[in-house]
């Protein structure tokens, strides 16, 4: 059942499911909270009770906002863990991988883990010979289209974003993305999102207390080297706080493609940092 909470700008829809331990899932950009169809009957079996959030300009939660940044994103995220009593283990997709960052910094007390997939958490640096890789110079052309309001560029993206097979419900989940993006103001969140710069989450790394899962799939096209990127997110997390995962042959949605090695990681990260 869909729940709403009112925050500084609009609503953020979430649900609830499950009891137990808090783990509260955020989605990256372009994506409802059904990005997680697959992880969270998984969590739930296992004994936690699960929060799914829409990001702002997604999903149910309120489309239009004065801004969409990491930081914006995590003070939403950070208002649903209050309102469900905390503490929790924050996870975040992209987008929200880099907010969950800034949660952490900013709230201490009320995360007590970060699970990052794929995240988006530090500013890009750009080399040219990084588009010798074909699936990285691919998917970032269809980004920039993107950037520019495209929907069909969008949808391009997360066809190289699923690189090999994709899920069996592929054409229905993308049917609902299309739906969703072309609600008002849905897709010009998306191209905002799109647009800024995860230096505010960078900023924040050195400033995170809690234990930090980075979990990246070797075939991400969004970089030339998607282990580099985790390890460099590891390395800028103090006191080794920070451990990356890699799967190998998912893209830019391991738990999409992979959901039950994805859900193994995060249990084992789980069971060490989740309070009830």
């Amino acid at each position: 059942m869909t729940e709403y909470l009112t925050v500084d700008g609009g609503t953020i829809a979430y649900e609830v499911t499950g009891d137990g331990p808090l783990v509260v899932l955020a989605p990256g950009i372009g994506n409802g909270r059904d990005a997680y169809r697959f992880v969270v009957p998984r969590l739930v079996g296992a004994g936690y009770r699960v929060a799914v959030a829409d990001l702002r300009g997604a999903g149910e939660s309120s489309a239009q906002w004065p801004s969409y940044s990491r930081t914006d994103i995590a003070g939403d995220l950070i208002a649903v863990i209050r309102h469900l009593g905390g503490p929790a283990v924050l996870v975040g997709h992209s987008i929200s991988g880099g907010a969950a960052t800034i949660a952490a910094a900013q709230e201490p007390a009320l995360i007590t883990g970060v699970v990052e997939l794929a995240p988006f958490t530090k500013a890009q640096s750009f080399k040219l010979g990084d588009l010798r890789h074909s699936a990285y110079r691919t998917g970032t052309l269809r980004l920039a289209g993107t950037m520019l309001g495209s929907l069909s560029s969008w949808k391009k993206y997360l066809d190289v974003a699923y690189p090999g097979q994709k899920p069996a419900d592929w054409s229905t989940n993308l049917a609902g993305i299309d739906a969703m993006l072309r609600e008002p103001g849905r897709m010009k969140a998306l191209q905002k999102m799109t647009q800024t710069s995860p230096a505010d989450a960078g900023a924040q790394l050195g400033n995170v207390r809690c234990p930090v899962l980075i979990i990246e799939g070797s075939l991400d096209p969004d970089w030339a080297d998607p282990r580099a990127e985790g390890e460099a997110i590891v390395a800028a997390i103090p006191d080794g706080l920070a451990r990356l995962e890699m799967i190998d042959g998912a893209g830019h949605y391991p738990h999409v493609q992979f959901p039950d090695e994805t859900v193994a990681l995060m249990l084992t990260f789980l069971t060490a940092h989740a309070r009830a």
